[in-house]
């Protein structure tokens, strides 16, 4: 098995989306700007289809995707128990070829897996992503126009098929040579504990527990999370992932707040990803002095509650604050030049 920890020392790698159409430039270019962690595109300009929330909803139960509304929804018109069977025997046989993702629906990871069989190994790790069944199951709505989290036979069902898919994703992402990091993203968990919540805190970690368990037990790979607010980070923590990502521009404050849980973390073999470059408030005059005073700032705190400088350093990476997806294509290509320089300042 791999150790617990690795050794990063600040190396970068993005979140997902990306405002381009070009499928072949971007992944040339996301190899040449962050070799060590490449990671593919989600082209959310190009298709509905690779919206977070349509992307990995090939070979799930009744879950239907409407092309004039653009929206899921789960279907009333078929078989529930049926199509739940054929569900299962899929996922019991552990048939995650069942359960792929299609070019159609994801083309940067297709593109991403081919030109790195092509490429000459420069890097240990390869970054992917899914959907977090939480944030997936809070989006999807049943015919009562309730949210799957209500469902208890559904919420099993869709937890259990991102999980095998999320699987099959890893065993591609294993054959190009490379160690897989898989960050679930979980955007819904953002300001978790509002009146307004409808999953409690034991619910969102036992089904994310389930979620790292099952992979964990079937592949070797390492874990992130992935929320771009402020949410319970001591929930995220207790979970079990490798790694946790946060927005570190506009929430430094925030998640440091959580010093037990975070020391914990570290002590434990975790890994922080400080999403330090902006995305929503990306204004192209940032510069990587800015960034660097910035992540200074996080640094100090955490070495001030007695966390050695080496193992801080050693489980840190970097990554933009969220996806990029809604930056424009000139700000997106600006901040990811601007990450991969970061990176380079910091391990040198």
């Amino acid at each position: 098995m791999y150790p617990s920890t690795r050794d990063f020392y600040f190396l970068a790698t993005g979140i997902g989306s990306v405002p381009y159409l070009d499928i072949e430039n971007t992944c040339r270019n996301i190899l040449e700007h962050l070799p060590q962690i490449p990671f593919w595109p989600q082209f959310v300009m190009r298709s509905p289809l690779e919206d977070m929330t349509v992307q990995f909803i090939e070979g799930l139960p009744l879950v239907r995707f409407h092309e004039e509304t653009k929206a899921l929804a789960v279907s009333t018109g078929t078989d529930r128990e049926k199509e739940l069977i054929t569900f299962y025997d899929h996922f019991l046989a552990q048939d995650t070829e069942y359960f792929a993702i299609s070019k159609d629906f994801a083309p940067g990871l297709h593109k991403l897996l081919e030109l790195l069989g092509k490429a000459t190994q420069e890097g240990k790790y390869v970054k992917g992503q899914t959907i977090g069944p939480i944030t997936f199951c809070a989006s999807l709505k049943g015919p009562d126009q309730k949210a799957v989290l209500h469902d208890e036979e559904l919420l099993e069902a869709m937890v259990n098929g991102l999980s095998i898919k999320a699987l099959w994703q890893a065993k591609q992402l294993t054959q190009t040579g490379r160690v897989p990091i898989l960050f679930l993203d979980e955007p819904y968990l953002s300001g978790f504990g509002s009146a307004f919540s409808p999953i409690d805190r034991e619910q969102v970690i036992d089904i994310l527990k389930r979620f790292i368990t099952y992979l964990k037990e079937r592949i070797e790979l390492l874990i992130g999370i992935h929320c771009c607010g402020n949410t319970d980070w001591a929930m995220l923590l207790e979970t079990g992932p490798d790694i946790i990502n946060f927005d570190a521009w506009e929430y430094m404050e925030h998640f440091l707040l959580y010093e037990k849980a975070i020391t914990h973390f570290l002590y434990h073999g975790g890994h922080i990803a400080w999403g330090i470059v902006p995305t929503s408030r990306f204004t192209g005059s940032e510069t990587s002095e800015d960034l660097v005073a910035k992540l200074q700032q996080g640094i100090r705190q955490v070495m001030a509650w007695g966390i050695d400088q080496e193992i801080l350093f050693r489980q840190s990476l970097l990554t933009p604050a969220c996806g990029m997806g809604t930056m424009t294509p000139e700000a997106a290509t600006k901040a990811m030049e601007l990450l991969g320089r970061l990176s380079e300042i910091l391990r040198n």
